[in-house]
């Protein structure tokens, strides 16, 4: 079965004892990029059914999912299953979702060879797309009040 013709995309976040706020950054095995958790639809998943799902086959996280407003928009040029979409569809929905975790130890899928806490200033320069950025800038000031 082909995916839904949408992205999801999460942000794991940590607050560090000391207050400050940490997001976790993973390599994609395949093209070596940083981003955050990604995947689409399957079956009649809605957006967060499918977060909820990612969140858990790529880093072993169940927790409760915060729902961005912040909506990306990506070429289907990057999707397989754009065969089985409608042929005028150019771009897919990005949905974006954070999950706070209290342990800075991850267990992840082959899907990625690794993965970083940072800072925002340095999980947003190592971001490889730019509706990533915009997802984490949402986060970041939904959790602390700071504009990037």
């Amino acid at each position: 079965m082909p995916r839904q013709p949408f992205q999801v995309l999460i942000f794991l976040y940590r607050v560090t004892p000391n207050g400050n706020v940490r997001y976790a950054v993973f390599r994609r095995s395949d093209l070596g990029a940083w981003q955050g958790l990604a995947g689409g639809g399957e079956g009649d998943e809605t957006p967060e059914a499918a977060a909820r799902r990612e969140a858990l086959e790529e880093a072993g996280i169940s927790q409760d999912l915060l729902r961005l407003n912040t909506v990306g928009r990506v070429s289907v040029d990057h999707f397989s299953d754009r065969v089985s979409w409608d042929p005028e569809l150019k771009e897919i929905p990005e949905y974006g979702f954070a999950v706070q975790v209290t342990s800075d130890r991850l267990v992840l899928s082959d899907e990625h060879s690794g993965y970083a806490w940072l800072d925002f200033d340095a999980a947003l320069h190592r971001l490889e797309w730019d509706t990533n950025r915009a997802l984490l800038r949402e986060l970041h000031h939904r959790l602390t009040g700071a504009t990037s």
